[in-house]
């Protein structure tokens, strides 16, 4: 019998294989070694690939679409329902197979290199500013313990944490002064090292055309509209704008019953990264419209006004989200209403 549906789990040294038929049935059951994979999958007829999204499966998901044959990438979340018995390799390819053949079951959009390098920017940026974020509240901490406080603000920080340090005549102890002035030192290298990644974030965006298509829709700068071309590419993955709202987590969360219809706060699904820029663009956005008298600001300050800040904030990021995908999707530049 020919394999219809392949389904790899994937490992750093052992991959799992499992393929069923078109009618369901058992074809291959294989434990493969790492440097003998893409051989083994050479001398499998061209069919459908599924690997489980985890780290190597887009690296993986290219190397076996050069050999012919059409790759998926699953969500962990879809496959776990379907793992029988004990969890091993074996049973987690096999629920990978089923999950996929399940009509319901959305994919994962696969990235290309360029995205990939772009998402590893923003992950080794966002990993600098948590850093930075522990170090400053460390020294904030040590420095409130001797008596000195200052404001939660990283800019505060940098003018008042040097003042303090210079001053040799406050009551800060010797070896609590080296101590902190070691902290500084790594906040300052973390301030360089967030600068790097920003400059580079900048450069990015200066180069692709489409991150400057979509950066002039009002609460889009270069950070988000590169991490949206990261995440999803030209988003041909979606079928229309709610969708891709939906896989964001910027859409209610639904809890009903019979006829009785309840919508909660948003699912918060997807990236948490992206979602947050998305969020803090239109918090922007939401913050000056007052000041503004223009239909689209308009629009926002009555929907400020019925539902609240926090609400409308997360409104104006779900039509952003949707006003994303359409000029992603038609090639069209942004033209904002009249």
């Amino acid at each position: 019998m020919t394999i219809e549906t392949l389904g790899v789990d994937i490992a750093k040294n052992v991959f799992q294989l499992h393929g069923v038929s078109r009618n369901g049935h058992i074809v291959l059951r294989r434990r493969v070694m790492r440097d003998e994979l893409l051989a083994a999958m050479a001398r499998i007829d061209r069919c459908m690939v599924v690997l489980e999204a985890c780290t190597g499966a887009f690296y993986w998901a290219r190397k076996f679409e050069a050999l012919g044959h059409q790759v998926k990438v699953i969500s962990p979340q879809y496959v776990k329902p379907f793992v029988r018995r004990q969890k091993n390799d074996g049973n987690d390819a096999e629920a990978i197979c089923t999950a996929a053949r399940q009509s319901h079951i959305p994919f994962v959009p696969k990235k290309s290199v360029e995205q990939q390098d772009i998402q590893a920017l923003h992950r080794a940026r966002q990993r600098m500013v948590n850093h930075r974020t522990a170090v400053v509240s460390q020294i904030r901490g040590l420095l409130l313990d001797r008596g000195f406080a200052f404001a939660k603000s990283i800019t505060r920080a940098r003018r008042v944490i040097p003042d303090i340090l210079a001053d040799e005549h406050n009551e800060l102890a010797p070896m609590a002064r080296e101590t902190i002035e070691e902290l500084y030192d790594l906040f300052r290298d973390l301030d360089r090292r967030i600068a790097f990644f920003d400059k580079k974030i900048d450069e990015v965006f200066r180069k692709n055309e489409a991150c400057q298509r979509i950066a002039k829709i009002k609460g889009v700068g270069p950070k988000t509209a590169t991490a949206v071309i990261a995440a999803i590419g030209n988003g041909a993955e979606f079928k229309n704008g709610r969708h891709l709202a939906a896989w964001v987590g910027l859409v209610p969360r639904q809890f009903s019953s019979g006829d009785r219809t309840v919508l909660m706060g948003i699912s918060k699904r997807g990236s948490q990264h992206l979602r947050s820029l998305l969020v803090h663009g239109a918090r922007s956005v939401v913050r000056t419209a007052p000041n503004k008298t223009d239909p689209g600001n308009q629009w926002v300050n009555q929907l400020r006004q019925r539902r609240g800040f926090n609400r409308a904030t997360v409104a104006v990021a779900n039509k952003n989200v949707r006003i994303i995908w359409a000029v992603l999707r038609t090639g069209e530049p942004y033209r904002a209403a009249c």
